[in-house]
């Protein structure tokens, strides 16, 4: 059913990657470091055969992400409890299933 292929390489050149793009921008890349994580854990990902993507943008991730920030810090931390099922809302909601006979 359900098939990994990612190697410990592959995850540490990404997370470093993850991890320098979110340090240099101060945390402003984290939407972009976040994609270039979940695009590699899809790539390697299969599902009955058929491979997963992640269609998920950097940009399209910012904005919420942004928003996020901003209740965050005006609500002192509070609106953290939200932010992170919304997040991991827009992950999962990002994911798809790579089978060609349901993409046309």
């Amino acid at each position: 059913m359900y098939r990994f292929t990612g190697g410990a390489g592959g995850w540490l050149v990404n997370s470093i990657a993850a991890f320098l793009i979110t340090t240099v921008t101060l945390g402003l890349g984290t939407p972009w470091a976040t994609v270039l994580l979940e695009g590699w854990k899809a790539r390697n990902t299969y599902l009955f055969g058929h491979r997963l993507r992640f269609t998920g943008s950097g940009l399209g991730l910012f904005g919420q992400w942004v928003k996020w920030w901003f209740l965050i810090l005006i609500t002192f931390g509070i609106y953290a409890f939200w932010v992170v099922p919304r997040y991991t809302g827009w992950i999962v909601e990002h994911r798809a299933y790579d089978d060609p006979r349901l993409n046309g």
